[in-house]
């Protein structure tokens, strides 16, 4: 978008998508999605997994850390809006915002490089033991001007027990504008969700960058 056209606080929130966009059972969290802060992320990479090292660690503590504090694509330099839903135990964070051009693509780019560096790594530390995740990368709905698709899965212990955790992790860029995506939880991740939530969400902030207000979803209006 060109300059006179670029995010706004009240674009970022008529970006994000609702309850309708991703259809099945969500219902919007009624608990900030800030305070989604899953403990098995937290820890430290294990150097001894990579060959080259610290180099390749770094990457994937990133990662790590990013899910944890949803940073996924770095801070956003203009407007951004956050939005959280629930259905049973999984969660489906979605946020949007305005970036430097440079930051996002750099952002991009170190994204679509994780199924390599970071395909398989420890974690180790804080209360959950010693973890495996393992990331590859997923197909997403063709939209915006780049996008990266992850599936991450780490598995550990909670309380005694095994547990995995999967999450679906989507970054879809239009311009210098993005948003992204994360959706799972202890019972998996719902594909369709995250191809919905990847298409409404692609629309609607093209919408807004054209200076419209994104048409509100049938099930919204009734």
């Amino acid at each position: 978008p060109s300059p006179s056209s670029r995010l706004t606080e009240e674009g970022a929130q008529n970006a994000l998508i609702t309850e309708a966009d991703i259809e099945e059972q969500w219902q919007k969290s009624r608990t900030p999605p800030q305070s989604w802060r899953d403990s098995l992320l937290l820890g430290e990479v294990d150097v001894a997994d990579f060959v080259t090292g610290r180099s390749d660690a770094k990457e994937c503590q990133r990662l790590v850390d990013a899910l944890y504090d949803d940073t996924l694509l770095g801070k956003p330099s203009g407007p951004t809006a956050l939005a959280g839903f629930e259905q049973g135990d999984s969660r489906l964070l979605y946020q949007v915002a305005g970036y430097d051009e440079k930051t996002l693509d750099a952002s991009m780019k170190w994204l679509s490089s994780l199924p390599e560096t970071c395909d398989t790594f420890t974690v180790t530390g804080g209360d959950s033991g010693r973890r495996t995740v393992e990331v590859t990368e997923t197909s997403l709905p063709d939209e915006g001007d780049a996008r990266q698709g992850l599936k991450v899965q780490l598995k550990g212990e909670s309380a005694g027990n095994p547990v995995t955790l999967t999450l679906d992790v989507a970054a879809v860029r239009i311009g210098t504008d993005a948003f992204t995506v994360m959706n799972g939880g202890l019972d998996g991740a719902d594909a369709p969700t995250t191809k919905n939530a990847v298409e409404q969400g692609a629309q609607r902030l093209e919408e807004v960058q054209a200076g419209r207000t994104p048409a509100p979803a049938p099930s919204e209006i009734e």
